[in-house]
């Protein structure tokens, strides 16, 4: 038997949003703000004030996911865009930090729909969130990227590069995308091979699923440390998959470096032992040289929506 779906939107929206505490609080993340590092103009209070002003797009999200399940809309009836695109405003008006979350925002509302779809459904499951995110993804519209353009710009997202098509920098980017009937699915293909964010929307969350998700539970069931368990996920995936923020700011080649460092961490055990924390330590202070160029801000983003599915699967702090 299911729940009433004001429990649903309120499980779902209250998982997601847990995840993105729970993220930005793990320390120390090398590079990024958390509970005892900030930036000069961007604090870890601008990011819990995020986290909760983003509860309302999450609601909505969950509730158009329960309406798709019960027939009474259509997938392309959802508007990810738009949510999206509240998201992104909602961000900005609770705080005065900046962009703090677009990327996990991008992220964690298509989950929300597919949260709100599956968890009506008799018998919730990650395996049928997955399934049912694809169909989620693959039937947003031309609208839908046209207001997720306008959150990116309404975010002031800075470091993503110049692009030949489609660029949200141009102000002709909107004719364009109606011009080509581009979907935000067919749009963020397009940016897959050089943002991780788009490659996730791509490939079906494979980062999210594959990496960031198991490798969490695992460290969770090994260090009984929720902290500890999201740290090394974030050096885990930043390990594997050099950051694409950086990569945009300073190239490919800083940005490979960093990943082999973060592995090298990893491999002296990371948090649990003296010299792994040593070697964090150096890697932080590097990250945190030259004005944030080298900020990982794109594997926190992913860390996030791994804690959101784990959250979802049950494992709760």
């Amino acid at each position: 038997m299911t729940s009433p779906a004001s429990d649903i939107v309120e499980h779902i929206s209250g998982c997601i949003q847990l995840a993105t505490l729970l993220e930005v609080s793990a320390y120390p993340k090398p590079g990024n703000v958390h509970r005892t590092a900030n930036f000069d103009n961007t604090r870890y209070e601008h990011f819990l004030a995020s986290s909760i002003a983003i509860g309302s797009s999450l609601r909505n999200a969950s509730h158009r996911g329960i309406e798709v399940s019960s027939g009474r809309i259509r997938l392309d009836e959802v508007g990810v865009g738009f949510i999206i695109r509240d998201g992104a405003s909602s961000m900005i008006k609770w705080q005065h930090g900046g962009n703090t979350i677009l990327g996990s925002i991008l992220l964690l509302i298509p989950m929300s729909v597919a949260g709100g779809y599956v968890w009506s459904q008799p018998s919730p499951s990650i395996e049928s969130l997955r399934h049912i995110l694809s169909k989620v993804i693959r039937a947003t519209t031309v609208q839908d990227a046209i207001q997720v353009y306008e959150a990116i710009r309404l975010s002031g997202a800075g470091g993503l590069g110049s692009v030949e098509k489609f660029d949200v920098a141009e102000d002709t980017y909107r004719s364009e995308i109606e011009k080509a009937g581009a979907s935000l699915s067919e749009v963020f293909r397009l940016s897959s091979g050089y943002d991780s964010i788009a490659s996730e929307w791509a490939n079906d969350f494979k980062i999210t699923f594959d990496i960031g998700y198991p490798y969490f539970v695992s460290q969770l069931q090994e260090t009984n440390d929720y902290n500890t368990a999201t740290v090394h996920t974030f050096l885990k995936i930043l390990s594997m998959i050099p950051d694409t923020l950086i990569s945009r700011k300073v190239g490919d080649g800083q940005a490979k470096e960093i990943s082999s460092s973060a592995g090298e961490v990893l491999s002296l055990g990371g948090l649990v032992t003296d010299l792994g924390r040593e070697k964090l330590t150096i890697l932080d202070n590097r990250l945190r040289n030259d004005g944030h160029q080298l900020n990982p801000g794109t594997t926190a983003d992913l860390t996030a929506s791994s804690l959101a599915l784990a959250i979802l699967d049950g494992h709760l702090p």
